[in-house]
């Protein structure tokens, strides 16, 4: 037989278990999920450091109620003033906006975005929010509305 020998399983070298695998580096997946979790908690990070953000959407998303209600200009008005006050004392704080009427309101809404409301616009809105009768341009009104609300 040709150098086989009965106790050839003897000459085999004795079991062992291959080596255990090591923690590093990580498989595919693992970098995957570590780096979603990474930016999910930057994200969290991001919205719980900018208040101002989530105060801004919901102002919007008021806003945008306001603009597919079918109500008359009068309740558009002041629906509308009162959202912008409450949006600025918010914002702004209450030293600042608190004591502002009329003139002065009007011209802090230019000054801090709400352009459109230059000229008769804005005068047209507080009169017709306070029970004057003034008819008002939806689309002038609601342009400097939303200008206010997404200035930054």
């Amino acid at each position: 037989m040709g150098g086989v020998t009965p106790d050839w399983l003897a000459q085999l070298a004795p079991e062992h278990a291959p080596p255990a695998p090591g923690w590093w580096p990580p498989a595919p997946g693992w970098w995957i999920l570590f780096v979603l979790a990474a930016l999910t908690i930057a994200y969290l990070i991001y919205r719980f450091r900018h208040p101002n953000l989530r105060m801004q959407r919901a102002a919007l998303d008021q806003l945008r109620v306001l603009e597919t209600s079918p109500i008359d200009d009068g309740v558009l008005a002041r629906e509308l003033e009162h959202l912008l006050r409450r949006y600025a004392v918010a914002r702004f704080g209450h030293e600042p906006v608190a004591g502002l009427s009329g003139e002065k309101w009007i011209a802090f809404v230019i000054e801090h975005g709400g352009s459109a409301w230059t000229a008769e616009a804005g005068t047209s809105l507080l009169r017709a929010a306070y029970g004057g009768n003034a008819s008002i341009d939806r689309t002038v009104i609601l342009a400097g509305a939303r200008a206010f609300l997404k200035r930054k």
